[in-house]
């Protein structure tokens, strides 16, 4: 934002780009029941580069809370990631797993 004087009062011009637009958000992966905890793990050091014990961490609160942030970036970002783990593949490890873990990008208000 920039300042100008006028008439001995000051006028604040807003400058918008779609930078300053964009809000960041959260990336959160929500729980479900057709993933192991060592898929997560795995899922998420692919992905993040997150060590065994963050990972192991995450999935944790996923399990008892539903769902867990992930990440928080501008959305951009956010869908990138998300797309990284929706293609992630089911979990070699649950027969009844048929497809990738859900994740949804929410704004920070």
């Amino acid at each position: 934002m920039e300042l100008e004087k006028s008439k001995g009062t000051q006028v604040l011009e807003q400058l918008e780009t779609s930078e300053e637009l964009e809000l960041p958000c959260h990336l959160i992966l929500l729980d479900d029941d057709s993933h192991t905890y060592a898929y997560v793990i795995a899922m998420l050091t692919n992905i993040f580069g997150y060590s065994r014990e963050k990972g192991f961490a995450i999935a944790s609160t996923v399990d008892s809370q539903g769902q867990a942030i992930v990440m928080t970036a501008d959305k951009e970002k956010c869908l990138e990631v998300q797309n990284h783990i929706h293609n992630f593949g089911p979990d070699p490890l649950m027969e009844t797993s048929t497809g990738s873990m859900s994740a949804i990008i929410e704004p920070i208000k």
